[in-house]
């Protein structure tokens, strides 16, 4: 990650990645707001936020006040506010970069967001006003959070082969169909690791039975933490599929295209139009997340800076991370035959020989992408 990167010479080949609820929610927002010159922004952001959070889930909620203090996140009885504290960090750092550097997002070449990532994508690029659109993954969210209650997450990863993903589907269906719950995948990570989500014990069942499927390099490893079950069935248990798509359908705007294109979880693509929003929102409930593809399209689109927005971004980071570091780890140990890392930067660098080569060159794009963690970024600027 890097800090000394100007970004209004790099924001053309930059791509802005918005994060997801994690079990901590802080990162530097104090600072942030504590800053002379950002603070007043920061708070405007977190009582808009507060109000919106206390008025859609009837409890109040004083996110300035938690943010001063440096509360963090206590499990999942504050989901909702975590979602209302998110977004509004993500929603400020971006209005900072404006007002500050004179930085925009329409200036980018791609956004996108995982998870609840989205929903602040689509409210930064203007489809929809962040007034209007943040309650409805709050009025989802005391219901998603107790789904959680009964809910393991874990990673299913391959140390030799591709996992096929039709079967680990299948044997999700065949599990689930045994009445004890629900699991499925709600995450693809990369064409050798998902992430699962199974209620009950079925997840148990699920590490019983690959051995007679899968390879002996295949692995499931539990989470100790609990995540709502977003971007899988087990969802519809509380009909939340069918009460966002109601929301969905009254919420003003959503009828013009993002400023930047917008990279979907939900198809892995630039798939949003003028109109089509409360449509890939509505899927993006129960649908599984296709972070691999977003992430091939980012590298196959020939961005050289990612800017992670939002408080301590951490999974985007990872992944990205431990693509680069898996293809460094190759290049080591010589599996590219004659290629080097300097031929490799040589070839990746040329759109027009890359297009030449196989597909699957343009993952060697990752060594050379540059990361900035935008929060860091503001505070590590100085101002005249």
């Amino acid at each position: 990650m890097t800090t000394n990167i100007d970004l209004r010479s790099h924001i053309k080949q930059a791509a802005f990645a918005f994060r997801g609820y994690n079990v901590t929610n802080l990162g530097r927002s104090p600072a942030l707001l504590a800053h002379p010159a950002y603070g007043p922004i920061v708070e405007a952001h977190l009582r808009t936020a507060s109000e919106i959070c206390s008025d859609t889930i009837k409890r109040p909620i004083d996110l300035v006040a938690r943010v001063q203090a440096g509360r963090e996140s206590v499990g999942l009885n504050d989901y909702a506010e975590d979602v209302a504290l998110i977004a509004a960090m993500e929603m400020a750092q971006i209005r900072l970069l404006d007002e500050f550097f004179g930085v925009t997002l329409p200036q980018a070449r791609l956004a996108f967001g995982y998870s609840l990532g989205e929903c602040a994508t689509l409210m930064a690029t203007g489809v929809y006003k962040f007034e209007d659109f943040l309650h409805v993954p709050l009025a989802m969210a005391d219901d998603c959070a107790a789904l959680a209650n009964d809910v393991t997450l874990a990673i299913l990863f391959s140390r030799g082969p591709v996992l096929d993903f039709d079967t680990v589907h299948r044997l999700c269906l065949e599990i689930s169909q045994g009445g004890e719950g629900v699991i499925d995948v709600s995450t693809y990570l990369s064409p050798n690791s998902l992430l699962l989500m199974g209620q009950n014990g079925t997840l148990i069942d699920f590490e019983k039975r690959i051995h007679d499927l899968f390879p002996k390099q295949v692995h499931v490893r539990r989470h100790q933490h609990r995540y709502p079950p977003l971007h899988t069935p087990i969802v519809w248990q509380r009909n939340i599929t069918n009460r966002a798509a109601v929301l969905l359908q009254k919420v003003p705007g959503g009828l013009c295209k993002p400023s930047v294109p917008v990279l979907s979880m939900v198809t892995g693509s630039a798939s949003y139009s003028d109109y089509n929003s409360r449509e890939l929102m509505n899927q993006w409930v129960d649908h599984p997340q296709r972070l691999w593809d977003v992430m091939y399209k980012v590298l196959a689109d020939g961005i050289e800076t990612v800017v992670h927005v939002g408080p301590e971004p951490n999974l985007l980071p990872a992944t990205f991370n431990r693509l680069s570091n898996n293809l460094s780890a190759r290049i080591r140990g010589r599996d590219l035959g004659s290629f080097g890392r300097r031929t490799i930067s040589r070839l990746v660098r040329r759109p027009w020989l890359t297009r030449l080569l196989p597909s699957n060159s343009v993952l060697f794009r990752a060594l050379f992408v540059q990361h900035v963690i935008l929060e860091d970024w503001l505070l590590e600027q100085k101002l005249n």
